[in-house]
C-alpha cells in the first residue's frame, strides 16, 4: 500500500511512489485478507517508546528481531482497528487512523525475562483514565483486565460530561468568527497516527451542516469557502512530516497563504505542499484524481471517497460535532 502503490477501478487510476496518497479508496478496495501469508522482517531495535505528537509517558525498550508470514489473526485485528471502535451492540463509538498510519496504538512490549509479548497501554489514553477520570494520582493504569469496548465508550461519555465545558473545543456554530471576517485553514495529515483524519472531517461537516441546514451540498460548501477551508496532506503524520512517507511533505507556506485571504482577500484553491507526490493539496470536499501514470492530477469530487469518510456515532444519544 506504501511502496510505488498502484490502485486502479473504473473512476480512479492512483500512483504515488512511498505515499498512500488516496487512503479512501484503500478503504474501498484493499482486502487485508491478501496479505495472509505475506512474509515480514523487522530488525532489532532499542530506544524510547514515546512517539511524536502522541503527548504520552516515554520509556526505554529493547524489541528483539521479528521476522515471519503475516498470520490470518493479524488481519483480523488490522481490520478491526481500521473498522473504528464499535460497543457491543454494533453501534459506532468512534473511528480510527486511516490505511497508511501505522499501529503505534496497537503496540504490544517484549519482556525479555518471560520471552512473551505483552499489553502495552498508550500514555495518552491511559494517563486520561487513570488520573483525569478516575482521580488515581498515577501516570497510567496499570492493567486493561475485563477493560471491554463498552467501558471505553463509558469512559469517553463520562469524559465529555465531565470536561464538557472546559475543553469544549468541538462546536459548530462558529457564526460568530465567520461575522467577524474570521478565516480558518485547517489541515491534517492523511496518515496522522495520534488523532484520526476524519474526525476533521467530521467537525468541518457539522460546521456545514449546522450553519447551513437549508442549503444545497454545493451551496453550503460554497458558504464554507468564505470562512473555513479543510486540506488533507497524503502521507501527512501529526502536524508534520510523516518520516515513513516523507514524500508526503506538509505545507510550510500556510501563513503567508492566510495573509493573501484576509488583507488581499485571496483564498487559496488549493495549498502549496512541499512533498513531491503532492505539490499542491486539494480543498475539502475535493480528491485528487491521478493521470498520465501518476505524475499529474486534478482535484474532483467522489461520491463513494466522500461517503467513505463520513461516520454516524450511533452509540451515543446525543450529538458529536
Amino acid at each position: 500500500m506504501v511502496k510505488n502503490s498502484s490502485v486502479q477501478s473504473p473512476k480512479v487510476v492512483f500512483m504515488s511512489a512511498n505515499v498512500v496518497s488516496r487512503s479512501d479508496l484503500c478503504k474501498l478496495q484493499f482486502n487485508v485478507n491478501s496479505t495472509i501469508g505475506e512474509s515480514y522482517y523487522c530488525a532489532a531495535s532499542s530506544g524510547s517508546s514515546f512517539v511524536p505528537g502522541k503527548r504520552q509517558v516515554g520509556s526505554t525498550s529493547t524489541t528483539p528481531e521479528q521476522n515471519g508470514t503475516v498470520t490470518a489473526e493479524a488481519a483480523v485485528l488490522a481490520q478491526t482497528l481500521w473498522d473504528g471502535l464499535h460497543d457491543s451492540n454494533e453501534k459506532r463509538a468512534y473511528i480510527y487512523y486511516q490505511p497508511g498510519a501505522e499501529f503505534g496504538d496497537a503496540d504490544t512490549t517484549d519482556n525479555s525475562e518471560t520471552g512473551e509479548w505483552e499489553v502495552s497501554i498508550t500514555g495518552l489514553g491511559g494517563q486520561w483514565v487513570a488520573q483525569f477520570l478516575q482521580l488515581q494520582e498515577v501516570d497510567n493504569l496499570s492493567t486493561l483486565d475485563n477493560v471491554t469496548y463498552d467501558i471505553l465508550k463509558e469512559w469517553m461519555i463520562y469524559g465529555m460530561q465531565k470536561y464538557g465545558d472546559s475543553l469544549q473545543i468541538t462546536e459548530p456554530d462558529v457564526s460568530a468568527f465567520a461575522n467577524a471576517g474570521g478565516k480558518a485553514i485547517h489541515i491534517h495529515g492523511e496518515q496522522d497516527p495520534s488523532i484520526p483524519t476524519a474526525s476533521s472531517i467530521h467537525y468541518y461537516e457539522s460546521v456545514r451542516s449546522v450553519m447551513f441546514p437549508s442549503m444545497t451540498f454545493n451551496s453550503s460548501t460554497e458558504a464554507m469557502d468564505e470562512f473555513y477551508r479543510l486540506f488533507l496532506v497524503p502521507g501527512g503524520a501529526h502536524c508534520g512530516v510523516n518520516t515513513e512517507q516523507p514524500d508526503g511533505g506538509w505545507p510550510a507556506t500556510t501563513l503567508q497563504t492566510m495573509i493573501e485571504g484576509v488583507e488581499n482577500g485571496i483564498a487559496p484553491a488549493t495549498l502549496n505542499n512541499t512533498g513531491t507526490a503532492a505539490p499542491t493539496l486539494c480543498k475539502w470536499p475535493l480528491r485528487p484524481l491521478w493521470s498520465n501514470n501518476g505524475t499529474s492530477f486534478d482535484c474532483v469530487y467522489d461520491q463513494a471517497s466522500w461517503d467513505s469518510w463520513i461516520y454516524d456515532f450511533d452509540a451515543y444519544s446525543t450529538p458529536i460535532y
